[in-house]
């Protein structure tokens, strides 16, 4: 790896094409990635995208006016100080927000890479061209908020910006609250019925730790392998699968950990809290994200946390 102050002009100008023709193709995928949920966005990235091409193409005369036809390979890997960026199709699904920051960051990058290069340049043409891309890169951390007023508009953006609430809820939320509920819920009984029945906290933390473990690989089987999420939009089902086994995990384990201290009274106690604590952390996500009023989202996750409780308790103590 070379350091760019180790760099020739040529070997600066070759960088900086390779960097234009990144960007473009980076802007290109970020597009066809939002296209079909977000069009008016996607609209704006192939925008940006043909603002990359020109510049491209004008490294890309001055370059053979000076060095030939022939252009070296060099790419930003290549050359230390320039921050990675993880491939577009490593990001799957686009977040529009993630690709919005990073479109503005890639914009900074690239003008503090023309703002140092032209600051070595010796050729005036070439410190000329330089510094109009630096000048030109720094507008467009501008002309990016000119691009989306431009595309989206108020009222398109809040709709993306709606839809991609949407797609957060399909595809995160609901997976991840139905393992919640399940994990925290139906845990319950065999918890607090080996508690109980054996008013020994070892015991009933090593049935907890059981049930809660089995039920999030349940959990995580039954969501990934319900829908493929081509029709249903609600995502790739390993994902799914991933976020429901994990949750429904977290929701038992929640619970659970309390028996861990060896005094079974204070670690009742304790569960108790927890408990509590999970079913207001349900209802909570119920009502800001799947529009349940609070009152009836209180009301349903605590009736039915009540009565997995007291079956565990009955069973326990009989």
């Amino acid at each position: 790896m070379r350091k760019f102050d180790s760099l020739s002009e040529r070997e600066v100008l070759a960088l900086a094409i390779s960097l234009e023709e990144d960007d473009e193709r980076t802007y290109a995928d970020y597009a066809e990635g939002l296209r079909e949920n977000f069009a008016a966005s996607a609209s704006m990235f192939d925008a940006m995208g043909e603002e990359e091409a020109g510049h491209r193409r004008r490294l890309i005369e001055l370059y053979r006016q000076r060095f030939g036809d022939h252009i070296p390979l060099i790419r930003r890997n290549d050359v230390s100080g320039f921050v990675t960026r993880k491939p577009v199709w490593l990001m799957q699904p686009l977040g529009l927000e993630t690709v919005r920051k990073q479109a503005a960051t890639m914009e900074i990058e690239s003008r503090r890479f023309y703002e140092k290069a032209a600051a070595r340049a010796q050729d005036p043409g070439t410190r000329q061209l330089l510094d109009d891309l630096a000048s030109e890169e720094r507008t467009h951390e501008n002309r990016a908020e000119e691009l989306e007023k431009e595309k989206l508009g108020h009222n398109t953006k809040r709709e993306e910006d709606e839809a991609g609430r949407r797609l957060f809820v399909l595809q995160i939320v609901q997976p991840g609250l139905a393992g919640l509920m399940d994990g925290s819920v139906s845990t319950l009984a065999p918890v607090f019925a080996a508690a109980f029945a054996t008013h020994s906290s070892r015991d009933a933390f090593v049935v907890g730790l059981a049930a809660s473990v089995g039920a999030g690989i349940s959990m995580g089987f039954a969501e990934a392998l319900s829908d493929d999420g081509s029709l249903t939009g609600r995502g790739h089902p390993w994902m799914r699968g991933l976020v429901c086994g994990l949750m429904t995990a977290l929701g038992g384990i929640g619970h659970t950990l309390p028996f861990l201290v060896p005094e079974f009274h204070v670690a009742m106690t304790a569960a108790f809290i927890v408990v509590l604590v999970e079913l207001a952390v349900i209802a909570w996500i119920r009502n800001h994200y799947m529009d349940t009023p609070p009152l009836s989202a209180a009301l349903q996750v605590g009736l039915g946390g009540a009565l997995v409780f007291a079956t565990g308790v009955l069973i326990g103590s009989a």
